[in-house]
């Protein structure tokens, strides 16, 4: 108890040391800490849920071979982002450090970036909830309160009423629920664990037969309609597996949630700090064993392009209708707990943001309630992630909600930007960067050298066009399969007008709230004194 103390009291004073008074409470483990970003980047959720971006582009070698490797170079990011994690641990994250290392027009991006991404994260994972819930539904064939879920009618709607329930639950959770919301994603790691086991265990003893491997580690597949189709040559390699990259990329996303719950942390120079990395690690290692399960059970490939290259279409064709619904309601719960974390974690931006006034209505959502949660965030990123998603109401012609991947490449790009930005700030800096506990050591040259070129690959990548139909002056040209991704460049663009219209002027940077009042109103030093001295005289 008294190490806790000590650490407590550590804690607070390095959180004095960078401006701040101690304002969220200070209960998270480092184990809960790992625990969240390991749940936001979710095997559970990503893997499934955009399965279909590297099988139409790529095929099994996008998944089995481009899993790891680019994992790999996602670590590189991952191991950056530790270090200025243990050196600034505090809510804001990575616009913080850009302002620490690079001043308040770095900052004022890195932020912008990183709520953008957020959001998405919530929208997307959210809305992919619910996409596997009307999946259950639908093979359990359940009808609930007038909406037969069994009939496959109005899938759209019907998913879209799923996604508004599933945000609707994760606000109440994170605004009245916050002392259980450490539990929670502390059980999350188990039923992530665990029900990857069984997923497993079901692929690999339900099917009758599977793919050798062969197929699994050299398979390739073009669905994309560019270069005819054709596996091979240049196209292939340069531009439609890339494309599928999506699903590495997308999926291991979200991993500053330990960063940004560093003020909720004990001893958050390194619990905060390993949690950001360790997460990354273990959610590849683990992922790759799920998608390589995936990839030996899907021998029906007739059935899984019809449906779209998706992970479903394995599911319900490897297995058996009980095992199906099985493995779909651990998916559906884990990507719960998904949405849940990336709620938390991004209303933490939010509201860290908001504290050091980057966002419009910096009064209102820097509030905490009485649970010391930053209910107002909360409620704004909610908002924002319904709005966003409204598009998934309209689904292209094969019946998918093409927003949905949309937002994956916005959400992808926008956290790329802004994990990254801070790495090259601190790369600038040198041997006169000031490290904390955890440190990279000389290391961290080639580590951030690493993680810049990944990340510059990256954007390019996700700003390519999905599919022949993708591009404006094809003749087979279709609005709902163009790439959303550049609308974060868009944004950028926006956000940079914003700061030279006035921004700039109102905009320097973290502000101390150690020198202001609950509403963030800043206290004069001259008004300190003299009420300090009202005190003595009376």
């Amino acid at each position: 108890m008294a190490d806790a103390g000590h650490a407590e009291d550590r804690d607070a004073q390095k959180l004095a040391e960078l401006g701040y008074k101690q304002e969220l409470t200070r209960a998270w483990s480092s184990f809960t800490n790992f625990a969240i970003s390991f749940t936001i980047i979710s095997v559970l959720a990503g893997t499934f849920t955009a399965f279909a971006q590297a099988w139409n582009a790529g095929g099994p070698i996008a998944i089995s071979i481009g899993w790891p490797v680019i994992c790999a170079f996602v670590l590189l990011v991952a191991l950056s982002m530790s270090e200025l994690t243990s050196a600034f641990p505090t809510a804001g994250g990575p616009y913080w450090w850009a302002a620490r290392l690079g001043g308040a027009g770095w900052s004022w991006f890195t932020g912008w970036f990183n709520i953008v991404g957020l959001v998405g994260i919530v929208a997307s994972v959210g809305y992919g909830a619910g996409f596997f819930l009307y999946a259950l539904l639908n093979l359990m064939g359940v009808s609930l309160l007038g909406v037969d879920f069994g009939d496959s009618a109005h899938a759209i709607s019907e998913t879209f009423l799923l996604f508004l329930l599933i945000l609707a639950f994760i606000t109440v959770l994170n605004i009245f629920a916050d002392p259980i919301l450490a539990l929670l994603n502390n059980i999350s790691v188990g039923w992530h664990v665990a029900g990857v086991a069984v997923i497993i265990a079901l692929l690999i003893f339900v099917p009758g037969q599977h793919q050798s491997a062969s197929f699994v580690f050299g398979n390739r597949i073009n669905n994309t309609g560019f270069d005819g189709g054709a596996t091979g040559g240049l196209p292939f390699w340069f531009l439609v597996m890339p494309v599928g990259f999506l699903l590495t990329m997308y999926t291991q996303t979200g991993y500053d949630a330990s960063a940004h719950t560093a003020e909720e942390t004990r001893d958050a120079a390194i619990g905060a700090a390993q949690g950001v990395w360790r997460a990354v690690f273990w959610s590849a290692v683990i992922g790759w064993f799920v998608l390589l399960a995936l990839l030996f059970a899907a021998t029906d490939l007739k059935t899984i392009n019809a449906g779209g290259g998706g992970s479903i279409p394995i599911i319900d064709s490897a297995l058996s209708a009980t095992a199906a619904k099985i493995v779909l309601f651990i998916c559906t719960v884990g990507q719960i707990f998904c949405v849940a974390a990336g709620l938390t974690s991004a209303s933490r931006t939010w509201y860290a943001f908001s504290r050091d006034r980057g966002m419009p209505g910096w009064t209102l959502f820097r509030r905490v309630n009485r649970h010391r949660v930053p209910a107002y965030a909360v409620l704004a990123v909610t908002v924002a992630a319904l709005v966003i998603t409204i598009p998934a109401l309209w689904s292209n012609k094969a019946g998918v909600p093409f927003a949905f991947f949309a937002l994956t490449g916005i959400c992808t790009v926008g956290l790329y930007l802004a994990y990254t930005m801070p790495v090259y700030l601190r790369f600038r800096q040198g041997d006169r960067f000031d490290p904390g506990p955890w440190t990279l050591g000389r290391h961290y040259r080639w580590v951030n050298v690493g993680a810049l070129v990944f990340a510059v690959v990256c954007v390019i990548a996700l700003d390519l066009p999905f599919s022949h139909a993708a591009v404006p002056w094809n003749d087979d040209f279709d609005a709902t399969a163009l790439n959303y991704s550049p609308a974060v460049l868009l944004i950028g663009l926006l956000v940079a007008v914003w700061w030279k219209a006035g921004a700039n002027k109102r905009y320097h940077g973290p502000v101390r709230t150690l020198d202001t009042d609950e509403r963030g109103r800043v206290i004069e030093p001259e008004a300190a004194e003299a009420a300090d001295a009202d005190g003595v005289r009376s």
